[in-house]
């Protein structure tokens, strides 16, 4: 989940270069950031290292005082040790000439690391990635004070090799072995002082090079190469590269040379910049009505090859994680009411273990923002040994879950740099509901409602109706506890909102199936539990203000989402009937409460307390 950023080249600025594609990645990680150069006339690093968002801050002035045309960066989730100056990225080895950056969780550190230490190896850190560095000073020897060979143009074949005092191994072959001897799933950078190549492998978590005229930058996505270079390697599982006067590919664990897939993209990144809005988490909502309608007018081509896979298929899964997941549900409740077809919802995390239903003739629709998640990639894999049919619907162009995919189906929504997803989750509720109604025949049907939903959006994000959510979002600040609930489709909403306000309040709040309530859930209810309601003019109506009357009656407060007003509603929030559309409008409604509950709270809404956007972990 964190992010990785390495620069080689002509440039003497390379500290700046990294530092600036940090602030790209910080949404895969915000606990803490830092970068390495090496120190002018010397073969050692110097660390830049800081706890917490980049946001205004700057690199030291150390590091200015240290110009080099190659630099590594990081920025952190973390995983082993706490959020400290001394488990912050990158990681040194005992001599300071080999700086380390990671992605992933080394299953085995803690085995390697007490055996370095039996070798007189000292550690700073709480972390796995650490024992990286270290690793790579024993095969190399630099520690014994033996010269090690720094060309890295003939790697060693032979893995087994066990490093001692009398052996000199080179820079390349010392990462490799290193690497080898990892497991899990991980994507290591690594610089050496007396060589000018950054070297990087990867297994699992995702790398990508960017090719400009004498230079390479590597990167956990491209969002921050792009500017430089449209020249792209997307590194695949158990591959190195070494980035230096020339980029070299090799295969792992051997180390057999093979030829860069070099890929040219054409589009430009969008703007991902705030604007004028204070928050990307608000950006995000109202760039909304801009998703569907392109959505609408230019993917039905795509729609129709999707319908009619998943007309043919025998047995269709949808598999995501988290808001991902709730898309799915949704997506399961559209196609029983609008398509009376049966599609399979499953967490990517719990696929694993109902993988024996797979055969070749399955197909599994995979929904993923970020095209990172782990859980999804993992089951991917094993529907691939089952030869079963994959369709990627992701908002990632180049991610791992993408070129996975048999099928892709990119969103569009634009860079999401929020972490709370907002854009990305409307719009798989768009494609879900076209693909639904294109099932069926009735393609005419679904356009005009998915514009009116677009325009209903923008209704919503009026000035009189924000005023109105904002404080509606004061009844639910105070308490410690909320709920919402719903029925048919909207018990997936109440799920997507729950999880909202969980994100970025950090206010406890359970979605629900109205019927549960009496199951158990309703002894939670005190006098002041706030519930949001959604109530939509369909089949479920009737049953879920019900259910509110039965909450109202044990002293909650009832905030009703709903195109009319009830007597068991104590405030009510308005959005129109517009028939399936008023699935994706509602949740809008709870996006926006979710944001303002942020900034009563005094919380930063773009990036939540321990959560990452880019979910590459177990």
């Amino acid at each position: 989940m964190c992010g990785i950023f390495g620069y080689v080249g002509k440039r003497e600025n390379a500290a700046d270069i990294v530092f600036n594609g940090l602030k790209t990645l910080e949404y895969r990680g915000y606990d803490s950031w830092g970068v390495a150069v090496r120190q002018k006339n010397k073969q050692e690093f110097l660390a830049d290292k800081n706890i917490g968002k980049i946001g205004n801050k700057r690199l030291s002035k150390d590091i200015y005082k240290n110009p080099s045309n190659f630099s590594i960066g990081h920025t952190r989730w973390a995983t082993h040790g706490g959020v400290t100056i001394k488990n912050a990225h990158p990681h040194l080895d005992c001599t300071g000439k080999i700086a380390v950056i990671h992605n992933g969780i080394i299953e085995n550190f803690e085995g390697i690391k007490k055996e370095l230490i039996k070798k007189g190896h000292i550690f700073i850190s709480e972390t796995d990635t650490e024992i990286i560095p270290h690793l790579i000073e024993e095969f190399m020897g630099i520690k014994k004070g033996l010269p090690a060979d720094k060309s890295p143009r003939e790697p060693s074949t032979n893995s087994s090799e066990k490093a001692s005092g009398k052996i000199r191994r080179g820079f390349a072959s010392s990462v490799r072995d290193a690497f080898n001897l990892l497991k899990g799933f991980n994507a290591i950078v690594v610089s050496y002082g007396s060589s000018s190549e950054i070297i990087a492998c990867k297994n699992g978590s995702p790398l990508v090079v960017g090719i400009g005229e004498d230079e390479f930058f590597i990167a956990s996505d491209l969002s921050g190469i792009t500017p430089y270079t449209k020249k792209l390697v997307f590194l695949k599982d158990n591959e190195m590269a070494i980035l230096g006067k020339t980029l070299q590919i090799l295969t792992l664990p051997g180390g057999g040379k093979i030829k860069a897939d070099i890929e040219t993209i054409s589009f430009n990144i969008e703007e991902s910049g705030k604007g004028n809005y204070e928050h990307f988490m608000l950006k995000e909502i109202f760039d909304q009505p801009k998703v569907i309608r392109n959505l609408t007018e230019n993917h039905i081509d795509q729609i129709s090859f999707l319908a009619e896979m998943i007309k043919k298929a025998k047995g269709t899964f949808f598999i995501g994680a988290g808001t991902a997941y709730n898309a799915c549900l949704s997506g399961m409740y559209l196609f029983s009411k609008i398509s009376h077809k049966h599609v399979n919802t499953v967490f990517a995390s719990e696929f694993n273990y109902l993988e024996d239903f797979l055969n070749k003739e399955s197909l599994i629709i995979a929904f993923s923002q970020s095209g990172e998640t782990l859980d999804v990639i993992e089951s991917l894999n094993r529907a691939k040994k089952k030869k079963s049919k994959i369709i990627a619907v992701v908002n990632s162009l180049g991610s791992t879950i993408y070129r996975m995919a048999d099928y892709k189906f990119l969103l569009g929504a634009g860079p999401e740099i929020a972490v709370a997803s907002t854009k990305a989750y409307i719009a798989k509720l768009t494609v879900l509901l076209m693909i639904a109604y294109e099932i069926t025949g009735k393609r005419k049907i679904v356009k005009p409602t998915l514009l009116k939903t677009a325009d209903e959006i923008e209704r919503l994000l009026e000035a009189e109706n924000l005023k109105k959510i904002k404080e509606t979002a004061r009844l639910v600040a105070t308490p410690k506890n909320a709920f919402v609930i719903g029925r048919g489709v909207s018990y997936p909403s109440s799920l997507e909102a729950a999880l909202k306000i969980k994100e970025v309040s950090y206010i406890h709040t359970e979605g629900l199936a109205g019927g549960e309530l009496k199951h158990g859930p309703i002894a939670l209810i005190a006098k002041g539990t706030p519930c949001l309601v959604f109530a939509p003019n369909d089949e479920t109506y009737d049953s879920i203000v019900s259910n509110a009357t039965e909450i109202k009656a044990r002293g909650g407060i009832i905030i009703g989402i709903s195109p009319q007003n009830s007597s068991s509603f104590d405030h009510w929030i308005e959005v129109k009937d517009i028939a399936e559309g008023s699935y994706i409008a509602q949740v809008v409604v709870a996006q926006l409460l979710s944001y303002y509950l942020a900034l009563f709270l005094k919380l930063d809404p773009d990036k939540p307390r321990n959560l990452a956007k880019s979910v590459t972990v177990k």
